[in-house]
């Protein structure tokens, strides 16, 4: 990660306050109510904190949010957050007071006293997702160790609780890295290594370059990297953490840049295309997470690195290419390539592995973020139980989404005279289209679902994340493995 997270486990100690340096946030009731330790922080203020909670700023005040007191009374805090929440908070709330104590903390160390906080695992989930920063090509500092501390009651049990969440939350950071990443840094060769390195926490890894790819006959995501230095390349991913069934499947597109190739995009905002691999970094996370915190079941994770550029070598449009499945494919526009890399990668996931279902990610259109904004990523799916199980995942977890409709009428639009298919169908129902696409490389009997990213990877700031990458998806799939998968 950019950063290494520190936290200390403090057992409560009311005393112990008042030499608490650094910053401190406590929670306190709409109606003033306090825990032991808010208490005691009132009591050394002389009753400061009794007075707010009296008054009508905090009456106006959002349940999430916090008021900052500079210099508390009779404390070595530099500062004092106080956060308002109800008694026993949701999930989401929660989660919420922990990124407020995060960007109260900035890069300064923060002590958090919880006590017998209801969900004070959520609290810390929260805190250690918006902790993260990415400083790595500032040249101060290099490395960047964010401190916090939590005093809460039974710290060994609070410990236990916040385990899973740390796991998951690590493979958030460790996408929200990769996608964060600018394409010189992060080639296809250096995403392939960066993923060989999660062997050393069990997982699995395979990396399939391009003779490989070319005796597969991965014609289609071969064809988007004909204009590329960097070399187009399969990692396959493998987590056997169940018995002897069948695996689930994770499988991302992983453009490392794309200009659109041929079909040249226009040069303002161009760099954004760095995180056109954001499909492959959740899928990348997600493994991350699973191996983390030892998940039983069995997922194996697919993504399909390329580069797609301009070049004398480069696919054109109006190209005819041949898929691993046999179909054929017009180019019509080159900028449509994520879905060529996906079909390959989606039929070899498919043919080898036979999983019992499966569930691809892209930043894939344009056409998403005009449906759906910033808020949601657009599911398509051909199986009902799938996508209920996944948008409860995702509602759990906090991860906007939202089901969108697939159907014979827009399959027809990228129907061909001259192949067996186009890549694209036009301005019109085009995030349709492309999920219609893809859903031909999808077996009959196969369990799907296609999660359009484009919108969600990288809008930043969000509650839990600062401006840049999301790790929108790793949460929500960690969950739907843990629900629906696991012995």
């Amino acid at each position: 990660m950019s950063q290494s997270m520190d936290i200390t486990f403090i057992e409560t100690d009311a005393n112990a306050i008042a030499e608490i340096s650094g910053k401190i946030a406590v929670v306190m009731g709409a109606d003033g109510s306090m825990n032991a330790l808010t208490r005691k922080a009132n009591t050394l203020m002389r009753g400061a904190l009794k007075r707010l909670s009296e008054g009508e700023a905090w009456e106006k005040l959002s349940e999430g949010k916090g008021v900052v007191i500079n210099v508390p009374d009779r404390m070595e805090a530099s500062a004092l957050l106080v956060l308002k929440a109800p008694r026993s908070p949701s999930v989401k709330l929660a989660r919420k007071l922990g990124a407020e104590a995060a960007k109260f903390a900035g890069k300064e160390a923060v002590t958090l006293l919880l006590a017998a906080q209801a969900r004070a695992e959520e609290l810390l989930n929260g805190l250690v997702l918006r902790m993260y920063s990415f400083d790595r090509h500032k040249s101060e500092p290099k490395e960047v160790v964010r401190k916090a501390a939590v005093m809460a009651n039974g710290i060994d049990a609070l410990k236990t609780k916040f385990a899973p969440l740390a796991a998951v939350a690590e493979g958030v950071h460790f996408t929200r890295d990769l996608v964060n990443e600018p394409a010189n840094v992060l080639t296809t060769t250096e995403f392939a290594n960066r993923l060989v390195a999660l062997e050393k926490l069990g997982v699995k890894v395979e990396v399939l370059d391009e003779p490989e790819l070319e005796k597969l006959g991965m014609g289609s995501l071969l064809c988007v990297g004909f204009g590329s230095e960097s070399p187009s390349k399969v990692v396959v991913m493998q987590w056997q953490g169940g018995g002897d069934e069948a695996p689930f499947a994770l499988v991302g597109k992983g453009v490392v840049f794309d200009t659109g190739g041929i079909s040249l995009k226009p040069a303002a905002g161009m760099e954004n295309m760095t995180m056109d691999m954001g499909g492959a970094g959740v899928v990348s996370g997600v493994m991350h997470a699973l191996a983390t915190r030892k998940a039983k079941a069995n997922v194996v994770g697919v993504v399909g690195l390329v580069e797609n550029m301009p070049d004398g070598k480069a696919t054109r449009p109006g190209d005819v290419v041949t898929s691993m499945k046999g179909d054929t494919i017009e180019v019509i526009n080159t900028d449509a390539e994520g879905r060529l890399v996906l079909a390959d990668i989606l039929w070899y996931t498919q043919e080898r592995f036979a999983p019992k279902g499966m569930i691809n990610l892209a930043t894939l259109t344009g056409a998403i973020l005009v449906a759906l904004g910033h808020e949601k990523a657009g599911v398509f799916s051909n199986d009902d139980a799938l996508c209920s199980a996944f948008l409860k995942a995702a509602e759990a977890e906090g991860e906007g989404a939202w089901r969108m409709p697939l159907g014979k009428a827009y399959d027809k639009l990228i129907d061909t005279r001259m192949a067996d298919m186009k890549n694209t169908g036009g301005r019109m129902a085009g995030s349709i289209t492309a999920a219609q696409f893809l859903q031909r490389f999808v077996k009959d009997d196969m369990p799907w679902i296609h999660l359009d990213i484009a919108g969600v990877a990288s809008p930043g700031p969000t509650d839990l994340a600062p401006k840049g990458a999301t790790g929108w998806g790793v949460q929500a799939l960690n969950r739907l493995i843990a629900d629906n998968y696991e012995a």
